[in-house]
């Protein structure tokens, strides 16, 4: 039997996103900028693509940005906001602040931006991998422009308390739209307003992402997640956000993002949101009552597991484990070899042996992050496939933990 639990790290396209697409290859191929009947024809249905985005997220069709992926719609807020902050505002240092656990494509423009002398917080998370709100609010500063926490974490499924944090936010930018009210009692000078973005890559499927519940400014995700294609992403951009192009060389997008435009992805990851709708719902409770089963089954039969995240607390798609005295790159290539796809991470960062930066933010050592486990289930897990791995995994463990107790020997 062949089993693929590492839908966090891709997934397959729909067969109906793939039917939606197909005519964009070969029939209705013009490029979108084009004047002619062609160009016309690509454009309408990018049009038509980019107001079901803008429906899904409750937001207006002009504040949807097409990228090719989540990586670079991350880098686009991150980058873009502060470039257009300094060029309104070219005196004034400005301050972010990023969660621990974000991905690397908000973590390294972060480092990145540290380099260059922006100033940035990392805001800690408690053993969960989940932020607390009050630590945020410790953290602004009279400076702060940008805040960028993730809704959900790719490597445990934590979910983040967004909403919670996009109030806690909306409620300190009235405050300082007032004049005077932080900068000095006598002073006519208003703070800078704190923008707010989340990677929802992780979320789309399973969570509320309109953008007027979660209070946010900006608002990141992949089609590629969501049983679309690779290649094409998202950046949502409220109205009136100051975002600078930091990929040059057009005029796509209202100048906010230069390239020719991936009409057929486009397409695709439009079908894939409006599948995602009208499954959500079903999904997340077949999904949580499967990943139920297979946490109790590893749990029970396994001795010496930890579950790293609560699955109250995650996503219904994720189990973040650790098996203690089983190295996960081992079990991970043994359960290949049966059959069985997982991870032990991030797909983006797999090939590192370093330990995961998630995991050390929250408190859990380099030794035991290297035994950790990561399975997500998705829209084709089957109840047959989880009883196969809880089959399978056991005896697997059993004679790592052994090999690895005559090494030590």
């Amino acid at each position: 039997m062949k089993v693929y639990l590492d839908y966090s790290a891709t997934t397959p396209v729909d067969p109906q996103v793939y039917k939606a697409m197909r005519p964009y290859f070969s029939q209705i191929f013009g490029n979108p900028a084009s004047l002619h009947s062609y160009g016309q024809a690509a454009r309408v249905a990018v049009d038509q693509a980019r107001q079901k985005v803008a429906d899904f997220l409750g937001a207006q069709p002009q504040e949807i940005i097409f990228t090719s992926g989540a990586t670079e719609s991350d880098n686009l807020a991150i980058m873009g906001v502060i470039a257009g902050f300094k060029a309104n505002n070219p005196q004034l240092k400005p301050h972010i602040i990023i969660s621990s656990i974000e991905h690397d494509a908000v973590r390294q423009p972060g480092r990145q931006l540290e380099q260059l002398g922006v100033e940035v917080s990392w805001l800690p998370v408690n053993s969960q991998g989940i932020v607390e709100v009050n630590s945020l609010e410790k953290l602004i500063k009279p400076n702060t422009i940008l805040v960028s926490v993730i809704y959900v974490n790719s490597e445990t499924g934590a979910r983040q308390p967004l909403r919670e944090i996009g109030s806690l936010l909306e409620k300190i930018n009235k405050t300082r739209e007032a004049p005077g009210q932080q900068a000095g009692a006598h002073s006519t000078k208003r703070l800078p307003h704190i923008y707010f973005h989340t990677d929802a890559t992780q979320a789309i499927n399973y969570f509320n992402c309109q953008v007027d519940y979660l209070h946010c400014d900006l608002l990141s995700f992949s089609g590629h997640k969501i049983y679309g294609p690779k290649g094409i992403g998202v950046l949502y951009v409220r109205s009136r956000t100051p975002l600078q192009p930091i990929q040059l060389g057009g005029h796509q997008e209202n100048n906010r993002r230069s390239g020719t435009l991936n009409v057929p992805g486009i397409v695709g990851l439009a079908k894939a949101l409006e599948l995602v709708a009208k499954q959500q719902e079903e999904e997340v409770r077949r999904i949580g009552d499967l990943r139920q089963h297979l946490v109790d089954g590893i749990m029970r039969n396994i001795p010496d597991v930890v579950l790293n995240t609560e699955l109250s607390q995650a996503s219904p798609s994720h189990a973040h484990i650790s098996i203690m005295r089983a190295e996960g790159e081992s079990v991970l290539l043994a359960l290949d070899l049966a059959g069985i796809a997982v991870s032990t991470g991030s797909a983006c960062a797999s090939s590192s042996l370093e330990a995961s930066s998630t995991l050390l933010a929250m408190g859990i050592s380099p030794e035991v992050s290297h035994y950790s486990l990561r399975f997500t289930l998705g829209r084709w897990t089957t109840l047959a496939e989880i009883d196969y791995v809880l089959e399978q995994l056991p005896p697997i463990v059993e004679r790592l933990r052994h090999l690895s107790a005559n090494l030590t020997i």
